[in-house]
């Protein structure tokens, strides 16, 4: 091991020197047996913590695996979004689409985090100082606006918009940080409507909770929901906050728009997938929410 990379696992404390000493006998030919005692540090290393997160977040991070993937969803949606306009009776929200809404303008609907915003340093932080998810802290984060973008997310919004298709970001972050997510969307140059409000958060309105069929009524009021983009079931529908198995139901049910209308995003690092095997309820231990995920996995062989 270098002496630069040894000295750095000393700094971030990952490895601890530890000396110890040892009797050697020398044996001088003629002249008398000497005991030596010779001293050596070794080091010792310390266990680093377990984070469910530290790959989901490295990935986002460092794979050009996962660009590639994100810029071939937002090159899919491109060619959605013109078989779209092409078709007056293409809607991603038919149950929210009064009659004649093939004479509305168009418009999609993107969620925010994950989506189009990247949120990967603030987990990154969470991963390195050992901290669970904070919602404070998370307002804090939201609120700075200093997220980069999904990649191919921009491109594609801007070209959405030079199409005369108004774009409308739909997320659950809280209202509080509403004004540092505009600006932050702004910065990264994503289209952001004029005078009208296409940044709709959780609690901005009294009905605004975490479920969004509301905000979506508000946009399929005035316009035809050409796609809708998200990383989450509940980008899509209300009824994501299920079991395992209700939640594949759902995703069957629907299973001509993936891809078509609906257009999902990965996101391996958190999400309502994540806490279907716990009935959604975060009051239980970091180690009893493992072993319950741990119970969902299907080995091979399976298990009697």
């Amino acid at each position: 091991m270098a002496m630069t990379r040894i000295n750095s696992l000393f700094m971030a404390g990952l490895l601890a020197p530890l000396a110890i000493s040892a009797c050697v006998y020398v044996d001088e030919g003629s002249a008398p047996v000497r005991e030596v005692v010779v001293e050596q540090e070794v080091l010792v290393t310390e266990a680093v913590p377990q984070d469910d997160r530290l790959n989901a977040v490295l990935w986002a991070q460092q794979a050009v695996e996962y660009k590639a993937t994100t810029d071939g969803i937002y090159a899919l949606a491109a060619m959605r979004l013109d078989q779209a306009l092409a078709d007056p009776d293409w809607t991603a929200a038919p149950d929210l689409q009064g009659a004649g809404y093939q004479d509305l303008p168009p418009a999609i609907i993107l969620d925010a985090d994950e989506t189009v915003l990247d949120n990967t340093p603030y987990a990154a932080d969470d991963i390195l100082a050992g901290e669970q998810f904070d919602p404070d802290r998370w307002n804090d984060w939201a609120s700075a606006g200093v997220a980069n973008a999904v990649p191919g997310a921009v491109e594609f919004t801007r070209a959405a918009a030079a199409k005369g298709v108004k774009v409308f970001y739909v997320t659950n972050r809280d209202a509080v940080t509403e004004e540092g997510t505009a600006r932050n969307l702004a910065a990264l140059g994503f289209p952001m409507g004029g005078n009208v409000d296409t940044l709709l958060t959780k609690k901005e309105k009294p009905d605004w909770g975490s479920a969004k069929s509301s905000r979506w009524s508000v946009v399929a009021k005035d316009y035809r929901i050409l796609l809708m983009i998200g990383d989450n079931l509940g980008d899509f529908t209300d009824d994501y906050k299920t079991s395992p198995a209700d939640r594949q139901a759902v995703y069957d049910a629907n299973a001509d728009k993936w891809g078509r209308e609906w257009i999902a995003l990965p996101n391996p690092g958190y999400g309502s997938w994540e806490s279907a095997p716990f009935d959604h309820d975060y009051s239980h231990s970091v180690e009893d929410l493992r072993q319950l995920k741990r119970e969902q996995l299907q080995p091979w062989p399976p298990k009697p």
